[in-house]
């Protein structure tokens, strides 16, 4: 056998570009959601129920009709009588009457009539009553159907990688199994004459293989699957049967036998396939005598046979395919460092543990507490990269201050693009026709509102803040970025998304405007506060009140469901749709995907507010390419449209 020299040598991008050109792509399975932890999900999840499916006590105590109580103290109790008792799974057929109550468990649903729930810790039953020694407020200690998750929401999103935290949630909506990215099975073999298995007799010239079970256990930690065929001796027909075998599987990796010895003939014989060797050696080190080829379009990798350069290929050319078919990519921790990006009032004399979304900013990580943290609340854990603690004797945490952030797991999930804002359907279009351009893009959306956004963006967390507030002067959003102060971001113009009132099919109670909400005693369910939705119907309302003489508190204090907030349109449409609400402010688009009827109010302008330090980076450009590409005007749903003002940029 003569002696082989090097091909041209290949640069580190050109190696790159190749293995990204392999025409291999992700695979899908169904598995069984005991089966699931640390899968990455497939597709996005949206709940098919609400969770809760019903009112519930969210203590051991008594159902009353909250007004029953108002006039209970310690030295003055209230008597009510007990007309019956529901424990946990249990459901009651009885209305609860005033100057009545009904025992009650943790977890049971609430009897109709009742809107509250004392603890048992303020009463005292006697000869069929109870006396009631604290008075409590409608809706205290109950927790309402869909204040976790609503019917219709987005809960997991594709890419994300399945801790205990997201299987509890898809377990709450009674999802068995789960479509999850299938593991690709790399085959593992090292090659030499030298190398004998960790546990053998070491003879002399030998060494043990090192290879192998490094790069297995890289291969598992990237979300593959490693299968090792065994240790191929410097004979090709040995070589030969062993990369045979090693075909049935997604990807071959070898170590050793790439060099130009001539003993060296992995090369060779991979280059037997069709295409063959596409690389051999690279303009690197270390690592020079690497091996790309392609078998039949399946990736196989030549690694050399040092240890530190088999780990260092490996981690530039092998990792980002593997975890570009599992989904996975994520860098490892335990703690990190944050500071507060909100204020937060704690319940004094109490620890809380606060589950938090970590946002990297321009001075470290800000931590965003979770939503609906409470009790009892899945979607907070799920939504989380972790929690930080409050002392006991800590009332309030101020913006700011630095915690020690606890993962919840060793990885948390950087993102590409980190989205923080107000919530809009369209921007899930946008990110879809970017992953096309991008297929591994991540991004995480914050829906904190519009204000939040802005807020975000001052503090150099967001590359993108969604908004939409509407001025006094009719102007959308450039004068509150003045107001703010913003001066280290630029607009630019998003689309016109039409905002009105959703109703049932057919509109039922014949609503036309949002003084109809009013006159007709609707029941609603309103946007989250800052969002720009929430502020277009407060000042829909502020017009209604000043016309009537009314305080504009009096007057929200009189619509049913006006402090039962939604993070999403979808969830308001939803609520709709499921008779939980007969109305409520939202966008076109949401209305007509789930067959509902729409009473338009005003078009409104959805903007984007961007760093100017970030405007320039790929990933903004690719965001900004999109925005203004035909392929998202013909994407955007009714109710959406691309207009001339699209794409234009205001500096501020």
């Amino acid at each position: 056998m003569s002696k082989k020299v090097f091909k041209d040598l290949v640069s580190v991008e050109e190696a790159k570009s190749i293995v990204e050109s392999f025409a291999v792509s992700r695979k899908v399975e169904e598995i069984k959601l005991e089966n699931a932890l640390g899968r990455i999900v497939a597709r996005d999840y949206e709940a098919g129920i609400d969770v809760p499916p019903f009112d519930r006590s969210t203590m051991d105590g008594y159902a009353v009709i909250a007004e029953d109580t108002f006039e209970a103290e310690e030295d003055s109790s209230v008597k009510l009588k007990i007309v019956g008792r529901i424990g946990a799974g249990d459901f009651l057929e009885v209305e609860l009457k005033r100057g009545e109550a009904i025992e009650i468990s943790t977890g049971a649903p609430i009897p109709k009539g009742a809107n509250a729930v004392v603890m048992e810790e303020y009463t005292a039953e006697s000869d069929g009553f109870v006396r009631i020694y604290k008075s409590v407020a409608p809706g205290e200690n109950i927790m309402f159907a869909g204040s976790d998750i609503m019917a219709g929401e987005l809960v997991i999103r594709e890419g994300t990688v399945l801790s205990p935290r997201e299987i509890g949630v898809l377990s709450a909506l009674g999802i068995a199994e789960v479509e999850v990215y299938s593991k690709p099975k790399v085959a593992v073999f090292s090659t030499g004459n030298e190398l004998v298995k960790p546990g053998g007799k070491l003879g002399k010239g030998k060494i043990y293989d090192v290879n192998a079970y490094t790069l297995m256990n890289s291969i598992e930690e990237d979300g593959g699957e490693a299968v090792f065929l065994g240790i191929a001796r410097d004979n090709a027909d040995e070589i030969r049967k062993m990369i045979e075998q090693a075909l049935d599987y997604d990807i071959i990796l070898c170590s050793g036998g790439t060099s130009a010895g001539a003993g060296d003939m992995i090369y060779r014989i991979l280059d037997e396939w069709e295409p063959g060797v596409l690389v051999h050696g690279i303009a690197v080190r270390p690592g020079k005598p690497t091996i790309i080829a392609s078998l039949g379009n399946k990736p196989a990798f030549g690694l050399p046979g040092n240890p530190t350069s088999a780990l260092m290929i490996y981690s530039i050319f092998v990792s980002p395919l593997i975890r570009r078919l599992s989904g996975l990519g994520e860098e490892k921790s335990t703690e990190i460092e944050a500071k507060l990006a909100v204020k937060v009032f704690s319940s004094s004399g109490k620890t809380e543990f606060l589950p938090v979304n970590l946002v990297s900013g321009e001075e470290g990580f800000s931590a965003y507490p979770v939503s609906g943290h409470y009790s009892g609340a899945i979607t907070s854990l799920a939504e989380s990269d972790g929690f930080i603690h409050i002392p006991a004797e800590k009332v309030i945490a101020e913006v700011g201050e630095r915690f020690t952030v606890k993962l919840f797991s060793e990885e948390i999930k950087p993102a590409d693009l980190m989205v923080i804002g107000s919530h809009c359907i369209g921007l899930d279009v946008i990110f879809r026709l970017l992953r096309k351009r991008i297929p591994d893009l991540r991004f995480k959306i914050i829906n904190v509102g519009s204000s939040g956004g802005i807020s975000a963006i001052k503090r150099g967390e967001a590359d993108i803040a969604g908004i939409h507030l509407l001025d006094e002067s009719a102007e959308y959003n450039v004068p509150y970025l003045k107001r703010y102060g913003v001066k280290n971001a630029v607009l630019v113009k998003g689309y016109l998304r039409e905002q009105g009132i959703i109703v049932a099919k057919g509109n039922p109670l014949g609503i036309r405007s949002v003084e109809d909400i009013i006159e007709k005693k609707t029941r609603i369910v309103n946007r989250n506060r800052g969002s720009g939705t929430r502020i277009l119907f407060d000042m829909y309302l502020k017009e209604i009140a000043e016309k009537r003489g009314e305080k504009f508190k009096e007057l929200t204090g009189k619509i049913k469901g006006y402090t039962i907030e939604a993070k999403s349109h979808s969830s308001v449409a939803v609520a709709v749709l499921m008779g939980k609400a007969d109305a409520g402010i939202g966008i076109r688009t949401v209305a007509e995907q789930y067959g509902l009827d729409f009473i338009p109010l005003r078009g409104e302008e959805y903007d984007f507010l961007i760093p100017k330090a970030k405007f320039s980076t790929w990933k903004i450009q690719q965001f900004m390419e999109v925005l203004t590409s035909d392929e998202l005007s013909n994407s955007l749903p009714p109710g959406l449209k691309i207009y001339k003002r699209t794409g234009e940029i205001i500096k501020l």
